[in-house]
C-alpha cells in the first residue's frame, strides 16, 4: 500500500464517455487521471500519458487527479449515447478503486449508481478493494460485472511490480464477497509475467485460487525488456493460454485470450461482456 500518497487534485473536463477500441470493450470512462498504484510492468496507461505529454515523470503519474464534474457530464452524455451503449467499463487508463483515496471510491460508487439508474451495465476492474456496498441491490444493478487484476500470488513480485496496490489476498477476498452475494465476477490475468520475472510463477495455483469467477481474461506481458529475453517466450505463453482454456472449459468459466498471446487468435471470444452471447461462444 502507498504510505506516502500524493494529495488528490481536482479538475473539470468537457467530456467523459468514449467508445473504446479495446478488443473486449464497449464504452468506457476514466474519471481519474494518473494512478497512485504505480505499477512497473511497465504500465501502458503511463506510457501513453508520457507519449502525449500529460505527464513527464513516474512521480507525476503517482499524483491522481479526480474529474470533479463527472456526474454532471454523465447527465449530459447518457441521453446522447445511451442507445449505442451495451455497457460502460471503469477504467482502462486508471483505477476506479485506487487504494488510499476515499474520494475516488465515493465518486466511483456514484458513477456506477448513475449508470445503473439509467439501465446501463457497468464492468469494473481494479487492483484495489471492492466496497461491500456494491452488494446493495437497491442501489446497484445485479447485471454489473466486477473484476480484479491478478497475475501472481507472490507478494514479493507485487512489491516490485505493483508497489501501491492492494495485497493479492485482500483483492481476492473482496471479489469473493461479491461473488457470494450473487454478483458476476471476473479476473484480468494480464500482463502475465514470464518465470524470469516472477520466480514463484505458478499458473495452475493461480487458476485454482480464482475458480469461483464467471470470466477470465488472459494476456502476455508486453514492453518489458527482461520478459522479452525469456527463451521460448512465445511457446510459454501459448502453453499458458492452453492451460487457461482447458481450466475454463472444465469449470464452465467464460474466457478471452488477448490477441497476440497465442500463436492463433480466437476472435470470437472478444465479445466476452456482450449481453449473454458470450457463454455460448467461449465455452464450447
Amino acid at each position: 500500500m502507498n504510505k506516502t500518497k500524493s494529495k488528490l487534485r481536482y479538475k473539470k473536463r468537457k467530456s467523459l464517455l468514449y467508445k473504446s477500441g479495446v478488443e473486449y470493450g464497449d464504452w468506457c470512462l476514466n474519471h481519474i487521471e494518473n494512478c497512485a498504484h504505480g505499477c512497473k510492468f511497465p504500465c501502458y496507461a503511463m506510457m501513453m500519458a508520457k507519449r502525449f505529454g500529460k505527464i513527464k515523470t513516474y512521480a507525476d503519474w503517482l499524483c491522481p487527479i479526480l474529474v470533479e464534474n463527472s456526474l454532471e457530464l454523465l447527465d449530459k452524455e447518457i441521453p446522447k449515447y445511451k442507445k449505442n451503449i451495451d455497457f460502460v467499463h471503469l477504467c482502462f487508463m486508471t483505477d476506479p478503486f485506487m487504494c488510499g483515496y476515499p474520494e475516488i471510491e465515493d465518486m466511483t460508487l456514484k458513477i456506477i449508481g448513475k449508470l445503473n439508474q439509467n439501465d446501463i451495465k457497468a464492468t469494473v476492474l481494479t487492483k484495489g478493494i471492492f466496497p461491500i456496498e456494491l452488494t446493495n441491490a437497491n442501489k446497484y444493478s445485479q447485471k454489473n460485472e466486477y473484476g480484479i487484476t491478478l497475475v501472481s500470488l507472490n507478494e514479493d513480485f507485487k512489491k516490485e511490480f505493483e508497489p501501491n496496490t492492494a495485497k493479492y489476498n485482500k483483492r481476492l477476498d473482496s471479489l469473493r464477497k461479491l461473488h457470494e452475494a450473487g454478483l458476476k465476477t471476473w479476473i484480468s490475468m494480464e500482463p502475465y509475467p514470464t518465470p524470469n520475472l516472477d520466480k514463484k510463477e505458478n499458473l495452475s495455483k493461480l487458476l485454482e485460487s480464482v475458480k469461483f469467477v464467471d470470466k477470465i481474461i488472459f494476456g502476455k506481458l508486453n514492453y518489458n525488456v527482461v520478459s522479452s529475453r525469456y527463451k521460448g517466450g512465445m511457446d510459454f505463453y501459448n502453453k499458458c493460454a492452453e492451460m487457461v482454456i482447458s481450466f475454463c472449459k472444465k469449470h464452465d468459466i467464460e474466457y478471452h485470450i488477448k490477441f497476440g498471446t497465442q500463436k492463433t487468435d480466437n476472435k470470437k471470444t472478444k465479445v466476452l461482456f456482450k449481453k449473454e452471447k458470450a457463454k455460448q461462444l467461449t465455452c464450447v
